[in-house]
Order: structure tokens, then sequence, then C-alpha cells
């Protein structure tokens, strides 16, 4: 069945009026009549169910049948802390992390980061290719909402911006002891709001893992091998969603 994300100003009683792109994708590409069922996500962890009523490419309207939480939501929000990596890997990191369950993805910019971002008008054409990917990837694989993608932050303004959350785990190459990283993961699993931090190439200076720590953010090892960082947070992201999965 065909899904849209669609704002909670164009929700209306038990109708909702889809426009822009999507409003052309049905009419044209998709070719649906008057009658056929779509899905309808409002962004805010609600799945609707709608039967259309009227098409056009300006705006379709869909009258509202089934309403019911969106059960492909983790139970908690997730952000993921990525240090910004090489070339396009983070377009990839991003598509993964939303596939996998993340909220919200940050690019931060780490003492050992290779890239320079130093003009507002690069960033901003970035952000805007970062977040259709997220999209994208969203209505791929039936999420509820469609993840944030940030403007990248200073290693600083993410410890801060995790200091909002519960529980914070940083992964780190130098880190030993399963047994240490399966209570972690455990404790993970139980709270209400969690924060995963990647390293880029080369890895966390040590002082920025001991500044974690400080933060009461958790160190843990993911194991023997060494991760690249566009692979950590994908191997942590899985095993926390495998944990979490209910029924």
């Amino acid at each position: 069945m065909p899904r849209f994300f669609v704002p909670s100003a164009n929700f209306d009683g038990d109708t909702v009026r889809i426009t822009g792109d999507d409003a052309r994708h049905i009419a044209r590409a998709l070719r649906m009549a008057v009658g056929e069922t779509v899905t309808v996500c409002d962004m805010h962890g609600t799945t609707h169910t709608c039967v259309l009523e009227k098409i056009t490419d300006d705006g379709s309207t869909a009258r509202i049948v089934e309403s019911v939480p969106s059960d492909t939501e983790p139970p908690y929000p997730i952000t993921l802390y990525q240090a910004f990596p090489k070339g396009d890997k983070m377009e990839l990191i991003i598509q993964k992390a939303v596939e996998l369950g993340a909220c919200e993805i940050v690019p931060v910019m780490t003492k050992r980061t290779v890239v320079k971002l130093s003009e507002e008008k690069k960033i901003n054409k970035r952000l805007e290719r970062w977040q259709s990917i997220a999209y994208a990837a969203a209505k791929q694989c039936d999420r509820g909402i469609i993840p944030t993608v940030h403007k990248p932050v200073s290693y600083e303004e993410a410890l801060a911006m995790a200091d909002q959350l519960d529980y914070n785990v940083i992964p780190y190459e130098l880190q030993t002891g399963m047994e240490e990283a399966r209570k972690i993961v455990d404790q993970a699993c139980k709270q209400r709001s969690l924060g995963i931090f990647i390293g880029p190439e080369g890895g966390f200076e040590p002082e920025e893992v001991e500044r974690a720590m400080t933060r009461n953010i958790h160190p843990m090892t993911l194991g023997k091998r060494i991760l690249r960082t566009e692979t950590a947070g994908m191997a942590l992201l899985s095993i926390l969603m495998f944990q979490m999965q209910g029924e």
C-alpha cells in the first residue's frame, strides 16, 4: 500500500489532504483511483489507513478509516551522533541509520574529523540532500516518522545535546570487556531516550572519550575487530533493534 508523510496542518477531522509531489505521484505515476487505499503518516507516530475520495495533480483528499500507533518505530527515540566521515559516507550512514530505527542523526566535528565545512551555503546544500535521503529511507522501510538530520555541530555541542537524553553510549576501540558491553546494551534498552556517539576515521582522541565519561556517557567495546566509522553505528543499532523488537 502506498505510504505518504503528511504534516498535521493537512488533517481536518477524519479527512486528510495530500499535496505537492505526493499528489502528483498518486495521480500520474501510481494512477490511483477514487476508492483505493493509501497509508498516511502524520509524522508524530500515528499511521492512518485512508480511502481516496478526490484525486488531482494539485492535491488529493482522503478519508481516514483507521488510525493506529506506528508499530515500526522503536520504543523510544535514538539519536546517532556521527563523527563527520570523508566522501559520501554520510549518505550511506543516514540511509541505514533510518532503516535501523534512528530518530535523529547529528553530524559531529571531532578532533580527527578530516572534512571541514566552513561555508553556510555548502552546509545547507548537504543538509537538504541528507534530509531527502532520510525521507526516502523512511518511506522505503515503513517508518512512522521522518527522522531529522541536523546541521553539523562541534563535539562539545553534541555532548550538551546528549545531556537531554536519559542514556548515552560511546563505542571505543580501546575499550575492553564484552560482559560489561552486554550490560550496557541491556541498560540502554530500558531507557526512555538514547544517544550513540560514533567516532571518525582514526577514532576518538582519548581525551574526547574521557570528556564523554565526565558527562556520564558509557564507553563500550563492539568486539575485537576495529569497525569502520560507517559500520560501527550500524552494528550497534542492529544489536539494539534486535533487543528491543517486540512481537
